[in-house]
């Protein structure tokens, strides 16, 4: 009977345009599709004479190894990402979803090829970055020249008011000082005015209100609900102390979502995510403190680049070092802090000041 399935199935896994394999608890392919051999590049023989971990991509090699201590103890394997080598030596993202069967200490795996999105996703953030960049640029000049062009201006008032118009006769001359005059005090009004207005927070344009951090948190939730399911995540949240802040709700959903989407990224992989997430009020400032059990920052190494846009810290492929940079932008543009503590493999706290 058992034989008599495996044939029924042989046309589906031979056929499958995804990526198919049987592998066992030694860290070997005992059975792969065409699809994987075609894409990898090497034989069939070559495939199964070689430990799986020789063709994943050096950097990915000890995290893989770590998820895949989980699934010889019975834990599936779901959305996990990570880097192969071909024969050619080109290096692919594979997308994998992994089954064991512990009697029979097997693992049955799926994957994807998503070495194209990946390129995209590498694309938009090196736009990003380079636009980021030239705004900077581009602000730091209005700032420059705009400084730079009020000595000059406030020379000219200094120069109109040391003279003595009571010495001058020719009305012709006295009319075009007088001009001169207010044309220099108007430019001067200009600047200051200018350098006020880019001094300012951009802050006008956002929409403000009550946010409720309760459903804002279960927006998000909702939004990525098959992403915690699949890391199996608990959390532990307490808003009594402060129910919510005046605030942008994008901005705070934004921030909800990146701090989550970054517990579950960088969680152990031997350790189930566990996120804190606590509101108080502490000498009359409105706080959120954000605590994870994950990986956590070496901050005597990284702790003056954690908030950097492009800023990488793990070995993790996957990491687009944006996370953080938005949630830093997104506090800090409504006049509020972030704090982060943190230890390696201990996980991280972050604290939210609010205006």
């Amino acid at each position: 009977m058992q034989n008599s399935k495996n044939l029924s199935l042989e046309p589906f896994f031979n056929l499958s345009m995804d990526l198919l394999c049987i592998a066992g608890f030694d860290g070997y392919f005992k059975k792969v599709n065409p699809a994987l051999i075609q894409l990898l590049g090497y034989s069939e023989e070559e495939l199964f004479s070689r430990k799986i971990r020789e063709f994943i991509y050096e950097e990915d090699r000890d995290l893989t190894a770590r998820y895949r201590d989980n699934l010889t103890n019975n834990v599936p394997l779901v959305n996990y990402e990570n880097r192969y080598v071909c024969k050619s030596g080109e290096i692919i993202w594979l997308h994998w979803t992994s089954i064991p069967l512990e009697d029979e200490n097997l693992i049955y795996a799926i994957a994807k090829n998503i070495t194209h999105k990946k390129k995209l996703e590498k694309e938009r953030i090196d736009h990003l970055v380079k636009l980021v960049n030239k705004n900077q640029e581009l602000k730091q000049l209005n700032y420059t020249t705009s400084h730079d062009l009020r000595s000059p201006v406030n020379n000219l008032l200094s120069i109109f008011g040391f003279l003595d118009f009571s010495k001058i006769d020719d009305t012709d001359v006295l009319e075009t000082l007088d001009y001169m005059k207010m044309a220099t005090e108007g430019l001067n009004k200009s600047l200051n005015k200018y350098v006020d207005l880019l001094s300012k927070k951009d802050t006008a344009k956002l929409d403000l209100e009550e946010v409720d951090f309760k459903l804002a948190l279960k927006q998000v939730k909702l939004s990525i609900s098959s992403l915690l399911n699949n890391a199996n995540v608990t959390f532990n949240v307490d808003f009594s102390a402060l129910k919510g802040v005046q605030y942008n709700i994008n901005f705070m959903e934004s921030i909800f979502l990146n701090l989550l989407t970054n517990s579950i990224k960088y969680a152990r992989p031997d350790v189930a995510p566990v996120i804190s997430i606590t509101s108080r009020v502490e000498e009359g400032r409105k706080q959120l403190i954000y605590t994870d059990n994950g990986l956590g920052f070496d901050m005597e190494k990284f702790g003056d680049k954690i908030f950097g846009l492009n800023q990488k810290f793990h070995h993790n492929g996957d990491s687009k070092g944006v996370g953080l940079y938005l949630v830093y932008n997104h506090i800090t543009s409504l006049g509020g802090t972030i704090a982060i503590e943190s230890e390696v493999n201990k996980g991280v706290t972050f604290t939210i000041t609010f205006k």
